[in-house]
């Protein structure tokens, strides 16, 4: 809330330098931010009494975004990459899979490792574990288990997150 938008009868004011101007009535807030050709804003609406500032508006809200701007760029997103499996799966074939989830997590992403198992393959799911702690185990030098295998419908799933 800017300038005449603040309906507060009494507000603490800080000047635009940043000194404690101490509370006063509000119409004499908006006196000295007319005089000095700024804004009235309201920065810290829950406090009691509110807290106002004398500063320019327009160059406030440039410097808000100026720093949503810089923070968007620093983040870093982290996208799940998948590693799809049978439970039949041959050694070289595995060893294939742990080197590609090995670069997915090298990058920074997170790795969903799952094992679909198909018809009778259905009866033998507890014969799968094992294999998903083996591909952990090769990759337990750069990842930990973030989910550890559990079985949603028909796919064996596991998390793997870089370690930190």
């Amino acid at each position: 809330m800017i300038n005449e938008q603040i309906r507060d009868r009494e507000i603490r004011l800080v000047g635009e330098n940043g000194e404690q101007l101490g509370i006063m009535p509000t119409y004499k807030a908006q006196a000295l931010a007319d005089e000095a050709g700024l804004d009235l804003v309201k920065i810290a609406p829950k406090a009691q009494p509110p807290v106002c500032k004398i500063i320019d508006y327009g160059k406030f809200k440039y410097e808000q975004l100026r720093k949503e701007k810089e923070q968007r760029k620093k983040q870093k997103i982290i996208e799940i990459k998948e590693v799809r499996m049978s439970p039949n799966i041959d050694t070289n074939d595995l060893n294939t899979k742990v080197s590609a989830a090995r670069k997915f997590i090298e990058k920074g992403n997170k790795v969903k490792v799952s094992i679909r198992f198909r018809g009778r393959e259905m009866a033998h799911t507890q014969a799968s574990r094992p294999m998903m702690d083996d591909f952990a185990a090769q990759l337990a030098d750069i990842a930990v288990v973030e989910k550890p295998p559990k079985m949603e419908g028909r796919f064996m799933t596991m998390f793997l997150a870089k370690k930190q």
